[in-house]
């Protein structure tokens, strides 16, 4: 008898709209992290640009469109047929990594941060139809199983894409046309699923579009805001990627500084949170049943806190490392605090999976149905800001007050008990209230 994950996957409903997603976050990551390598080891002309600088304009580069685009793509999302706005959206996709081709052949560095905001922009448009249109494609009783697999995908898309990037552009040793036909191929394969994608019916086709970017993110907010329950469940939301943002941004120091391990050693320690992730958000399907509810998220919030102090005291307990950094099979044999590290990560990302796949569930069933893809934009506008925000204060804990990666992880791991403390006892009051 097959389960309804084996039965989502294989439906022509959802396997369309799970592979279009998939490719996309799989291309994003491909081409971020590809751009990253090239910029690290020079394979292109940065000018007196220091990398550091460089890496922070290129991550600026991609959230900004979020800032700027979300709430009329929200609009665009809620007025028009969106399994077609999908293929345009993809037919532009393969534009944009053919413009970042020119700029790989001729190591011209303005092209790519260019085709990096062009590809922010993408997904700026892209997301609210990629969440508003799951409620359309399934039932109630579907949706916490659909957002699993969704978060799921989207976690093993995200490692992929990082894991090939890099590989493409060690293996090609300097040439451009492997991470070109790479990022080009998976475009296209993203198109050729969105064609398979259903027609949708139209959200209001009375909405006027406001073509005033920041006006209508004015709107937008204070839209959600007008919706008590699904502000509160945006807010839940965004911490997640406050919280996502300040610990896998520190994965990359946190294994050279503490587990003495090189560039590979850090793709492991992430692979373990994605894992995470994928286990968290399959055992809260399970454990939640076919409702849209809640009762998953406490379970992830508690979690979140104490593994944020349980990963702050084992790398304590790994021991001071010289000489050359481990690569990945020195780093396995280096004893049990090693382990302890490994297993804080992945529990991490399995508090993760349980905190935020039954909150994009109730943001997708509570929001009204005419609004839903402008709640998904205003989502993602509280989540760039709240990412924004997240950068700021590892900046002012690690360099203005020069604290360790140990005192950021436990006091990331106190503001967590109390935000989302806070936010779950609001969000029942909400539910419980007639």
């Amino acid at each position: 008898m097959p389960t309804k994950s084996t039965s989502l996957l294989t439906s022509r409903r959802f396997l369309p709209m799970f592979l279009t997603q998939f490719f996309g976050a799989f291309n994003d990551n491909i081409y971020k992290y590809a751009l990253l390598m090239v910029f690290t080891y020079g394979w292109i002309n940065r000018g007196e640009i220091n990398i550091s600088t460089l890496n922070n304009v290129a991550a600026l580069l991609f959230i900004l469109p979020f800032f700027i685009f979300s709430a009329t793509a929200g609009q665009i999302a809620d007025r028009y047929e969106r399994s077609q706005l999908i293929r345009w959206l993809k037919i532009g996709e393969i534009c944009i990594m053919l413009l970042a081709t020119v700029g790989f052949f001729l190591g011209n560095l303005w092209i790519l941060l260019c085709a990096l905001f062009l590809t922010g922009t993408q997904a700026a448009f892209f997301g609210p139809i990629k969440y508003a249109i799951l409620p359309d494609i399934l039932t109630e009783q579907e949706l916490m199983s659909g957002n699993a697999i969704f978060q799921s995908g989207t976690s093993l898309a995200i490692l992929l894409g990082m894991v090939i990037g890099g590989i493409v552009i060690s293996l090609s040793a300097g040439s451009m046309w492997w991470i070109s036909l790479t990022v080009l191929a998976v475009a296209v394969l993203g198109y050729l699923s969105s064609r398979q994608i259903l027609k949708q019916k139209i959200a209001d086709s009375t909405l006027k579009v406001n073509w005033n970017f920041f006006v209508t993110s004015g709107q937008i907010i204070r839209l959600s805001y007008s919706l008590p329950l699904i502000f509160l469940i945006l807010l839940g939301n965004s911490w997640y990627w406050f919280y996502g943002a300040t610990v896998i941004t520190q994965i990359p120091q946190m294994t050279q500084q503490y587990l003495h391990g090189n560039e590979n050693v850090s793709s492991v320690v992430l692979t373990f949170f994605s894992v995470g992730v994928v286990i968290g958000s399959a055992v809260c399907k399970k454990l939640s049943g076919n409702s849209v509810n809640i009762k998953m998220v406490p379970l992830g919030s508690i979690g979140l806190t104490l593994f944020a102090f349980y990963l702050s005291w084992a790398l304590g307990s790994v021991p001071q490392q010289q000489g050359e950094y481990f690569n990945i099979a020195q780093v396995f044999g280096q004893g049990i605090s090693y382990y302890h590290v490994f297993a804080a990560v992945t529990l991490l990302g399995i508090s993760g999976g349980f905190y935020i796949v039954p909150l994009y569930a109730m943001m997708q069933a509570k929001s009204p149905e005419t609004q839903r893809a402008r709640i998904v934009a205003a989502n993602n506008i509280f989540n760039a800001i709240f990412m924004v925000t997240a950068a700021i204060f590892c900046i002012i804990v690690l360099s203005s007050l020069q604290l360790t990666l140990l005192h950021l992880f436990n006091i990331t791991a106190i503001l967590s008990a109390v935000v989302t403390g806070l936010l779950v006892v609001k969000i029942r009051q909400r539910l419980n209230t007639p």
